[in-house]
């Protein structure tokens, strides 16, 4: 600890506000908020507490601490807000994408309102509603809206249409209407007020419907169309009533979707759940008004890694609803977020500000441990592990960042040229039984599954990961090796005697064509994953040596100190170098690496869990001539064990449904003579790779 930081820790005062870690180039990499600055500044250099990795990793980094004092608690959370938003710092939990999210907007300071999308939501006296994550189902959504209720949206200056909604007319004003309505009119998504054939109040109902089917409340639409209709119709105005009829049954049709979730309270609720990943979360909010649900929408975390559940929601909760233009009475978590009360507090006070809560208002963050409630988080959780699986599938398709990340790589391990094959090696074993070996093959940053392969381990026994390796690679890249020294030693030949070589390239080579041995290899890595650290990488590199391969080579491990891959950076291991290298933590080179190996321990961890699950259920009483699929499940069901089998009588044997007297005397009579191998199993399985 520097004397800068000495100096500010004597200095902090038993007073709430925030704190803001800065490293050794001034940089903010870390912003909190405190009740007391003293405590809680002053325990992250107490050697006692118990840090987690990411905050043992900040500390090692701060040069320099300062502090700003507030009145109280929810003026340090919304401090704290502001300066997470503009310096995103590296340490704290921040939504991913650094930009404005899309929102609806209903312009009712504007005459004759309108409804389109924009990306920033102010406090203006306009009517918000969002934000979204996708620019498209925006889009989908206004042109659902408008197809529902007929609201304009050509951008004409609409003051001149009718006279001001208050007062008098500006001296000299003059109404100007359209000399004819535009297409819109005629395909029934606009009433034309800018040729005057709807008034002003009769626009401001439509409007008034689209907020509230924005709002969730469909029932308050339904009445005001099936009243309108009535009307329509004792006018005997059919046509309207008819129009009024097919938007009741379009709104009923989209609001099928919807009744088929729904809650039993009436408030407003947000249900909020969290799935998280490598180093991201995605936040997943379901949105209920009145009991339906209306919406939902997704929102990517980044830097959870290390991060306590309560710690993510805390920082969610703050981002979203800090820009989200509708706060609502109940909000349920999956996690009960840090500083809870005072987000409450917080959400009351924004949620008083709003128009259609009022000074009544009140918010709750619950965490449901049963019931229904518990129900619906448990549903909003499981939809957010799909988004982050689809988020992780979308990545991989997404040339752009698969290029960039080949490029860090290139650049990082200091390639001669982007690796498009990149092959990741990985060993599966249980206490060194039913040990294998995987392969996964990546080409252009995606995976190829279809040259993946998998390796029993044969001549390495127990839980021996370097020998394991050696082996693998030695299987892999043998022929390859093979064929490159003859294929050398063929063109050196040819060159010295004039030998014509076969145009079709099926020269023998020891017996074999070069065809036929092209068939057992595959092209030729540019880079090599090896799942370990420096003994493992020593031990590969040996093999390429040995087969005097010049392939690139790294190995992957976890930081030094950790024992599980959730709680770390991945280092990059070099041959050569004494220190590896710790790419940054939002590379996409970094995402890739992580990737492939994340692919080649669920291929190999697959195919060991097959082999160990083979194991488990071979039995002696496989080799028992009569004794088929289904007698050996009944009598398994029954007994549970061939040891048990064998201390059984004939008459149990026979009493098993499907079993036969003659077939329990051959039960008896096999097992009596194999009592020594009940636990042996035969280790050869097939569709071993070579």
């Amino acid at each position: 600890m520097n004397e800068k930081i000495q100096s500010v820790l004597n200095s902090l005062p038993h007073k709430p506000g925030i704190y803001l870690m800065k490293d050794g180039e001034g940089t903010i990499i870390y912003v909190g908020k405190a009740i007391s600055l003293y405590n809680r500044v002053r325990s992250y250099f107490q050697e006692s507490t118990d840090h987690s990795p990411k905050n043992r990793s900040m500390v090692a980094k701060i040069e320099d601490i300062e502090f700003l004092v507030v009145r109280n608690e929810v003026e340090a959370l919304v401090l704290e807000s502001n300066y997470i938003k503009q310096y995103r710092p590296k340490y704290n939990v921040l939504l991913r994408d650094d930009k404005s999210y899309p929102y609806i907007k209903v312009s009712l300071n504007e005459d004759f309102p309108r409804v389109y999308r924009v990306r920033s939501f102010q406090r203006d006296g306009n009517r918000y509603f969002g934000p979204y994550t996708n620019s498209g189902a925006v889009d989908a959504t206004l042109d659902l809206l408008n197809k529902l209720f007929a609201f304009r949206t050509c951008r004409y200056d609409a003051s001149v249409w009718a006279p001001p909604r208050t007062g008098e007319p500006p001296a000299g004003w003059k109404q100007k209407l359209l000399n004819r309505p535009c297409t819109q009119y005629y395909i029934h998504r606009c009433i034309a007020p800018c040729v005057g054939y709807a008034s002003r109040e009769e626009y401001d109902k439509i409007i008034q419907q689209v907020i509230l089917f924005l709002e969730g409340k469909h029932d308050e639409v339904l009445k005001d169309l099936q009243r309108r209709m009535e009307e329509a119709a004792e006018n005997l105005n059919f046509e309207e009533a008819a129009r009024i009829r097919d938007r009741i049954k379009a709104v009923e049709r989209v609001l099928e979707k919807q009744r088929i979730i729904n809650t039993e309270g009436q408030d407003d609720q947000d249900v909020v759940a969290l799935a998280s990943g490598d180093d991201e979360t995605c936040a997943q909010v379901f949105f209920f008004r009145s009991g339906k649900l209306i919406g939902r929408e997704y929102f990517i975390l980044q830097g959870t890694r290390d991060s306590a559940p309560g710690e993510i929601m805390s920082s969610f909760l703050q981002q979203f609803y800090e820009s989200s233009p509708h706060i609502p009475a109940e909000i349920l978590v999956e996690a009960e977020p840090d500083d809870r009360e005072v987000l409450q507090s917080w959400l009351k006070e924004k949620r008083r500000g709003t128009s259609a809560a009022g000074r009544s208002a009140s918010v709750t963050i619950n965490e449901p441990k049963r019931g229904e409630k518990l129900r619906l988080v448990e549903m909003v959780h499981n939809n957010a592990k799909e988004v982050l699986e689809q988020q992780r599938i979308k990545w991989l398709t997404d040339s752009q960042k698969t290029q960039m990340a080949l490029e860090e790589l290139q650049e990082a391990l200091n390639l001669v040229s982007a690796p498009q094959r990149i092959e990741c090696y990985d060993i599966s074993n249980t206490q060194g039984s039913n040990s294998v070996g995987a392969m996964a093959v990546f080409e252009g940053g995606k995976p190829k599954n279809s040259e993946y392969r998998r390796f029993k381990i044969k001549t390495v026994e127990g839980a021996n990961d370097v020998a394991s390796h050696q082996e693998v690679l030695r299987r892999r890249f043998r022929k390859a090796a093979a064929l490159q020294e003859a294929t050398l030693e063929r063109e050196s030949t040819a060159a010295v005697e004039g030998v014509s070589l076969r145009a079709n390239g099926e020269e023998e080579i020891g017996g074999e064509s070069e065809q036929n041995a092209l068939q057992h290899n595959w092209a030729m890595p540019d880079l090599i994953l090896i799942d370990g650290g420096k003994p493992q990488l020593n031990a590969a590199l040996q093999v390429l040596q040995e087969l005097e391969l010049d392939i690139p080579i790294i190995g992957v491990a976890k930081e030094e100190g950790s024992h599980t891959r959730s709680t770390t950076q991945e280092e990059l291991h070099i041959p050569g170098t004494l220190e590896p290298i710790l790419l940054p933590r939002n590379s996409q080179g970094l995402y890739l690496v992580q990737r492939i190996r994340d692919e080649a321990h669920r291929f190999g961890i697959t195919y060991h869990r097959k082999l160990r699950t083979n194991r488990t259920f071979k039995s002696l009483l496989d080799e028992i001539p009569g004794i088929g699929p289904k007698r050996k499940q009944a009598l398994m069901k029954h007994f549970g064990s061939v040891r048990a089998i064998s201390t059984a009588s004939l008459d149990e044997l026979a009493a098993i449904d499907g079993m036969t007297r003659d077939s329990a005397e051959k039960v008896k009579e096999f097992i009596g003579r194999n009592m020594g191998a009940i636990t042996g199993l035969t280790s050869e399985q097939p569709g071993d790779s070579d």
